[in-house]
């Protein structure tokens, strides 16, 4: 229905009345939608991206396929360098002889006994040392002297005191694994914010509450880049140890081996050192994800 009226000037104006229906639309997105979608976008952009499901070996694949595309163009001397598949036969028949698992078998006992040793010892000093400047003066010189001492070099020096058995062969690797443990961790206890240890008097914590809260937390992530390194420094040292005065383990194994010109063989060892060292980062990597899952970092 539309209505006439006219104004005091003489115009007329319409008015219509009547029912409509409006169309419901989303409204549209604010200035400030559009910049936090695009800062979204830049962060994602600068960021690593998702992590890749077994990508840690792709590159291991990659290098096992190169390997095998050059044998099998003849471009490898099988002398030197046999086939994959050739030292997979070699592992496969060592393994249902025996040989294999008896030595696999003494290195690892021979590596947890000496990584077990170094990282109590590690963590141990690096507390005393850490939270205590006494400590500190007594230990961390000490430490920072044997650690520029080659480790391997004191493999006479320990034949003399310890014998050529197994217990100078378990400290080396001791040594070689305390040694990173400590850096870190005591790097870590250094690097403490101060902040947290006044917020920590004025509340009043005890000294086991203040360890427990505030130095545990803060020196994790430095324990577990010295742990990552100590089982590495475990498997490097075990391979040179287990080739003097040994009758088995892996680097007797390939000892042996060479003395035969048996390459298939010491790479055999090599691949079982390899997969040692791989498995236990792989470990060791889990563990941390697992501990310090309340950290915000690229790699997460």
């Amino acid at each position: 229905m539309t209505a006439v009226t006219t104004t005091p000037t003489g115009t007329t104006t319409g008015t219509t009345t009547g029912t409509t229906t409006a169309a419901s639309t989303a409204p549209p997105a604010t200035a400030a939608a559009e910049e936090e979608e695009h800062q979204v976008r830049r962060r994602r952009r600068l960021s690593p991206g998702k992590r890749l499901p077994a990508g840690r070996i792709a590159g291991p694949l990659l290098v096992l396929a190169l390997w095998a595309a050059a044998s099998a163009a003849g471009q490898l001397d099988p002398g030197a360098i046999p086939a994959p598949w050739t030292v997979v036969e070699t592992g496969v028949r060592l393994w249902t002889e025996g040989t294999l698992p008896n030595d696999v078998l003494t290195s690892l006992r021979r590596a947890g006994a000496g990584f077990a040793i170094g990282l109590t010892a590690g963590i141990v000093l690096a507390l005393a040392s850490g939270l205590s400047r006494i400590g500190e003066a007594l230990i961390d010189g000490s430490v920072q002297l044997n650690r520029a001492v080659p480790t391997l070099g004191l493999i006479p020096l320990f034949i003399l005191l310890l014998g050529i058995g197994e217990t100078f062969k378990i400290a080396i690797i001791a040594i070689v694994v305390y040694i990173p443990i400590y850096l870190n961790t005591h790097a870590a206890l250094s690097g403490i914010d101060h902040r947290f240890v006044e917020l920590a008097e004025v509340q009043g914590l005890s000294r086991f509450a203040f360890v427990r809260q505030v130095v545990v937390p803060g020196a994790l992530p430095g324990f577990f880049v010295g742990l990552r390194l100590g089982v590495t420094g475990s498997w490097l040292g075990l391979v040179v140890l287990e080739q003097i005065n040994a009758t088995s383990g892996l680097g007797y194994m390939m000892f042996q081996a060479q003395n035969y010109g048996r390459t298939d063989v010491i790479l055999v060892g090599l691949v079982v050192y390899g997969l040692f060292g791989l498995v236990s980062d792989t470990a060791v990597r889990a563990i941390e994800r697992r501990v310090l899952s309340w950290r915000r970092t690229l790699s997460s």
